[in-house]
């Protein structure tokens, strides 16, 4: 029996089901597994994939999550484009990500893209508007060399931090959607199960900012990270680095230089950069000033 040519696979939906062929081609490629993510992507928003014809689990997949309206989205994020080993090079990642512009339509795209990446995601008139520093380490509550007065940990004292309660999720989504640019309540709500910290900042009764750390495979992932400031979303980190239990990893957008430089003096050091890109818009919505992580690259 011949083999059917990559270009007429069928692409399907994928469903909770597949987590672990997911993240059995996330290993294929060097990627932890992760399957704590895929777990909450394909929950949360729409896998796609293709199985690979010699049976051997998925040949490419993907995971689009939609924000705003519900029955008309206002912003799709794409993440977790892969593609086997064994067949990269074969035009399946394009096919894949040309696959999810028809189904978009008109629907407003956004992404992460790693330098390899990169130019396929121009190629499909994808533009680059921002980027992002992912660090890892383990934070340390004094500086790991000198640093400039005022940047300490000392600096967020008075910043009120505590673990976040249920009555606090009504004040969180209100901020998150001034933050964000539009509605995550379908994520949002999922984190209290999916992390394990989410704290607030607090001033007046009043939520200035919240931050959580998740289970990554070797880290706790610190997003979203959403704050009124820098000292409050020093605040926030500082208090996720006392309670984890392993190292952080976070993805900083570089605009935000000063809380780079602070995580770096607190022992996190630089890992890579990836490009934040967009299509049939001309930008992120929301108020980038006060979004400083994303939940995962994955999801924007």
């Amino acid at each position: 029996m011949s083999t059917p040519s990559l270009s007429a696979l069928p692409i399907r939906r994928l469903t909770p089901r597949d987590v672990t062929a997911c993240t059995e081609l996330s290993q294929d490629r060097g990627w932890p597994p992760e399957d704590h993510k895929w777990g909450l992507l394909l929950a949360a928003g729409t896998g796609y994939g293709i199985d690979a014809p010699d049976g051997r689990g998925l040949l490419s997949a993907t995971v689009v999550t939609a924000y705003g309206r519900q029955d008309d989205p206002d912003l799709l994020a794409i993440g977790m484009v892969l593609v086997a080993q064994r067949y990269e090079r074969q035009g399946v990642g394009r096919r894949m990500m040309r696959h999810v512009l028809a189904e978009a339509g008109t629907t407003p795209l956004a992404l992460y893209a790693t330098p390899y990446g990169r130019p396929l995601y121009e190629e499909l008139g994808f533009k680059t508007v921002g980027s992002a520093e992912m660090v890892i380490g383990t934070f340390t509550a004094e500086p790991t060399e000198a640093e400039p007065t005022g940047t300490g940990a000392s600096a967020s004292a008075s910043v009120v931090t505590r673990p976040a309660t249920a009555e606090d999720l009504t004040a969180i989504l209100r901020l998150d959607g001034e933050v964000f640019g539009l509605d995550r309540t379908h994520m949002i709500t999922r984190l209290p199960a999916f992390a394990d910290q989410l704290q607030v900042a607090v001033e007046n009764g009043e939520i200035i900012g919240y931050a959580a750390a998740w289970p990554n495979t070797h880290h706790e992932v610190v997003g979203p990270l959403v704050a009124r400031d820098t000292e409050t979303a020093k605040a926030l980190v500082t208090s996720l680095a006392a309670r984890a239990v392993r190292p952080l990893r976070t993805d900083i957008d570089v605009r935000h230089e000063e809380l780079l430089t602070w995580l770096k003096e607190h022992g996190l050091a630089p890992v890579a950069f990836n490009t934040v890109m967009v299509h049939s818009v001309p930008d992120l919505p929301g108020d980038w000033n006060r979004r400083f992580a994303p939940m995962t690259l994955a999801a924007s």
